[in-house]
């Protein structure tokens, strides 16, 4: 399944979903619900795609958090693409790049395939 823009797209037992410019309080909670949703279909790595993201407040992070722990339960990866300094720099602060594998590409992320989070791999060190 491919949906362009905000949405996912899924090959094998990996999910990319993908994140929008900004994320805030008028779109945190779909996004929540798209990372749970794909949290949920058991693949073995989810990955945020948050290449094309320049802004994430704090309800985003909230979102993000909720995939992660969501993932985290159900046994799967769950990784970001990002390099936005802004949005680095609130996963630095808030603590999230500790939590979270951050890294530059989806290339990137795709290919650390032991990796189980808990540290920043790539964009976030």
């Amino acid at each position: 399944m491919t949906i362009r823009g905000n949405g996912e797209h899924q090959e094998g037992d990996i999910v990319i979903v993908t994140l929008p410019a900004e994320i805030d309080v008028t779109n945190a909670d779909e996004i929540r619900e798209q990372l749970l949703s794909a949290a949920n279909q058991g693949a073995s790595v989810l990955v945020a795609d948050m290449t094309q993201t320049t802004f994430c407040d704090s309800s985003g992070i909230t979102a993000l958090v909720r995939g992660f722990r969501r993932a985290n339960e159900n046994g799967t990866k769950f990784r970001l693409a990002t390099t936005s300094p802004a949005v680095l720099r609130v996963l630095e602060i808030t603590g999230v790049d500790r939590l979270i594998d951050v890294y530059s590409t989806i290339a990137e992320a795709l290919g650390s395939p032991n990796s189980d989070g808990g540290s920043s791999n790539g964009a976030g060190s």
